[in-house]
């Protein structure tokens, strides 16, 4: 396996951001190309791993300010007065458990490290994702809600991570 890269996405890699966020669905929301382009816009943090094989995995992070229509991202709004939302992260499965995740959140983080206090996110717990709630446990994230979402068919544990200004530099390869 090649060497790993972090770098900005850019709209290019939207065709493959896409295609990976499908096939993760429905631990992630489903998203259309207008969608994505907009919360990229907007985004505090939008990076791609790579490797040989492209894409491997990517995480998108909106900052309190945002314009999003989410209910999980308006449960944020509502508590706390800045942090960082991570609205999606995805690892493509047969990468899972090779540290692709742990990579984009040091990333995120040291990106994100002197302008908001805390990371945000939720993990489902219906349909559930027990692989998600122990990545994020193990970040150090921890639960502060749970709420139902899309009519009830979903439950969310709501989940934050104080952010400490020690947090390691960024890893990216992008100039």
């Amino acid at each position: 396996m090649s060497e790993l890269s972090i770098r900005q996405a850019v709209p290019a890699d939207y065709p493959a951001v896409l295609a990976l966020n499908e096939g993760a669905v429905p631990s992630v929301n489903s998203i259309p190309l207008d969608k994505l382009a907009h919360l990229h816009r907007q985004s505090v943090y939008f990076g791609v791993a790579c490797d040989d094989r492209g894409l491997a995995g990517f995480l998108l992070a909106l900052d309190e300010g945002a314009h999003y229509d989410s209910i999980n991202f308006r449960y944020f709004q509502r508590h706390y007065p800045r942090f960082a939302y991570v609205d999606r992260v995805v690892v493509r499965p047969e990468r899972h458990r090779a540290g692709i995740g742990l990579r984009l959140y040091a990333d995120l983080l040291a990106v994100v490290t002197r302008s908001v206090p805390l990371v945000a996110c939720e993990v489902n717990l219906e349909p559930p994702n027990p692989g998600s709630l122990s990545f994020h446990e193990r970040m150090g994230f921890e639960p502060v809600g749970e709420q139902l979402t899309e009519g009830g068919s979903k439950k969310v544990c709501l989940m934050i991570r104080s952010i400490s200004y020690n947090e390691p530099h960024s890893t990216r390869s992008d100039p």
